[in-house]
């Protein structure tokens, strides 16, 4: 897939001097690890990275490669735009909303206690001690930071996007309501940003739950989402249902000076050298490469490509095509190509 992606940036007429770097689980006996110290450099010295799915090793090392780039690296915005293409079989059209994620904290900073270990034990007493709560005995825990800074961070973050695409409205997404010290402490870091930004951005609130609903109910109401680690993920995906599913959906790790991009979905090695999935996500998170590049009519060529060749349904990977069987779907290769010739 970072192949086929690669190719078609190169056909738009931008000119990059690509450095190949490898990880995840292929790697492991090559490098005793799945994240090579070499991989980080690179993305260090080069600034960005188009990274393909990359799969992490069960029971060893890294709980994900994904989060450890992220962490590493402070990508602390994760940008995951979700956009109609006409061709793509959806319950919904004309789609065009954009998830802001912030991507260092949250649930997903993986700081966790295994049941019935000491140290556990030991949080779960002075939690009782300091709070007069009563915490099961047998429970595993795990810590959920939500701070002053990262929150300034990912809010000022999606403020700035949306000026600088034309967007209308920002909406903070949190669960206030149960989780006041946390969720609450993101909004109201969140309206402080906002202020700097009215008359030119409106902002908005909504709770998690209710959320999910609204976007299911009347998606056409919303346009740049902010949101904690936890909920940014699971809303994405939502996102990316209704336009057709996460073949679809790119994606972008973005921190200070540094940006990553890579497709929403995960990895599937049992379809590796098949030349059979479908490159969609990843060459549309090409896309978003070139416009943080400032190569923006590279950019547009590319995603007007890409849109022509799946509304003409011809030279698509079977999962795009009515029926999965359908004989006439090309492969990996075949639909870079065709999205070539139509730049």
């Amino acid at each position: 897939m970072v192949e086929a992606a690669r190719r078609c940036v190169e056909a738009t007429g931008v000119k990059i001097n690509w450095e190949t770097q490898e990880a995840g689980s292929d790697v492991m006996d090559k490098y005793g690890t799945p994240l090579p110290d070499q991989v980080l450099e690179s993305i260090k010295k080069n600034k960005l990275a188009l990274k393909g799915p990359i799969t992490t090793p069960i029971g060893k090392g890294f709980r994900s490669v994904n989060v450890a780039i992220r962490q590493k690296l402070d990508l602390y915005a994760c940008l995951r735009p979700t956009k109609s293409f006409k061709g793509v079989r959806s319950k919904y059209e004309n789609i065009n909303l954009i998830v802001v994620r912030e991507n260092t904290e949250d649930l997903y900073a993986g700081i966790e206690f295994e049941v019935n270990k000491p140290e556990t034990k030991k949080i779960i007493a002075e939690i009782e001690k300091g709070t007069g709560r009563k915490i099961l005995k047998d429970s595993g825990i795990s810590i959920k930071p939500i701070s002053i800074t990262g929150t300034k961070k990912i809010v000022e973050f999606a403020f700035e996007y949306a000026l600088k695409h034309n967007r209308k409205k920002v909406t903070a997404v949190t669960k206030a309501n149960i989780l006041k010290h946390t969720d609450g402490l993101f909004y109201h870091v969140a309206r402080e940003v906002a202020k700097k930004y009215e008359g030119k951005v409106e902002y908005e609130e909504r709770l998690i739950d209710n959320m999910c609903m609204q976007l299911v109910q009347k998606p056409e109401l919303y346009d740049v989402l902010v949101l904690p680690n936890l909920y940014g993920d699971i809303i994405s995906d939502l996102c990316a249902g209704l336009v057709g599913g996460l073949g679809v959906a790119p994606g972008a790790n973005i921190g200070k000076d540094i940006a990553v991009f890579e497709a929403i979905h995960g990895s599937a090695p049992k379809y590796k050298g098949q030349n059979k999935v479908n490159p969609t996500a990843m060459i549309l998170s090409a896309v978003l490469m070139l416009d943080w590049m400032e190569e923006k009519a590279a950019a547009k060529k590319l995603e007007n490509a890409v849109a022509k060749v799946i509304a003409e349904g011809k030279s698509v990977t079977y999962d795009m095509k009515p029926h999965r069987d359908d004989p006439t779907a090309v492969g990996t290769s075949q639909m870079a190509d065709a999205i070539i010739r139509a730049m």
